[in-house]
């Protein structure tokens, strides 16, 4: 299936797990001239996440194994499987302007950036939204690949799409909460057109977050994301220490 508009397909992913109540009205609000089919990767979950986002309208594949770049992934290769040019990616939970995806997809579909962002500015976050511990993990790694790539990012936002040739060449590995890191680490490592985008940030409609929702959750997180942006930086550094 493509765009009415050109003959681009681009195919929503989205990683969920015990999103029930939350992920039928994010698939729906994704703009349909936008969007061509959403995919939504279940890792698992007990509640009727799976149920919802098939009524939605979503194809649904259920991964039995948790990790967050691995539910990505899977999207991803099922998303070429059905011949997806652009892979949008975003959170279940209702937080991301899922109707805003234009503002996202548009600039890659018109050659413009090869990776896109949402970045959710002070401006446009709803209160409580976002922990400050959120907020700072954002500026704070965007600011340490700044120093390792040249490339500074303003946040960390789930909310992006690229070309699916763009996500193959990356190489990405990473499987945990890590994956959208790894992947803005290596976007600006190979010298990527990327863009931010401020856009309307909203507080999940159901459920608690499995990263900011409790302090092991938090931890846990802050651990991976800090474990993958170690590992490239000894890779660099390890890269320009070998003699030419």
């Amino acid at each position: 299936m493509t765009s009415s508009r050109d003959n681009i397909s681009t195919i929503a992913v989205i990683p969920a797990f015990e999103e029930a109540g939350a992920i039928g009205p994010t698939v729906r609000r994704l703009p349909r001239e936008v969007v061509d089919h959403v995919i939504v990767v279940d890792g698992g979950s007990a509640d009727t996440t799976a149920a919802e986002a098939e009524a939605a309208g979503a194809l649904v594949i259920r991964e039995g194994r948790r990790g967050y770049g691995r539910a990505c992934a899977r999207g991803a290769a099922a998303a070429g499987a059905l011949g997806a040019d652009i892979v949008l990616f975003l959170d279940g939970d209702g937080s991301d302007a899922a109707e805003r995806a234009g503002d996202i997809v548009g600039p890659v579909r018109r050659g413009e950036a090869d990776l896109v962002l949402a970045h959710r500015s002070a401006a446009g976050r709803a209160r409580a939204s976002m922990g400050l511990h959120q907020v700072f993990a954002g500026w704070a790694f965007g600011r340490l690949i700044g120093l390792m790539t040249g490339t500074t990012y303003r946040d960390m936002c789930a909310f992006r799409a690229l070309r699916l040739e763009t996500l193959e060449r990356l190489g990405m590995t990473e499987l945990t909460y890590g994956w959208n890191l790894e992947m803005q680490i290596r976007a600006a490592a190979a010298g990527l057109r990327i863009r931010e985008v401020p856009l309307p940030y909203g507080r999940r409609r159901n459920g608690h977050s499995k990263v900011a929702g409790n302090v092991c959750g938090t931890l846990r997180a802050s651990a991976q994301l800090l474990a993958v942006f170690v590992r490239f930086w000894r890779a660099r550094r390890a890269h320009r220490a070998r003699p030419t």
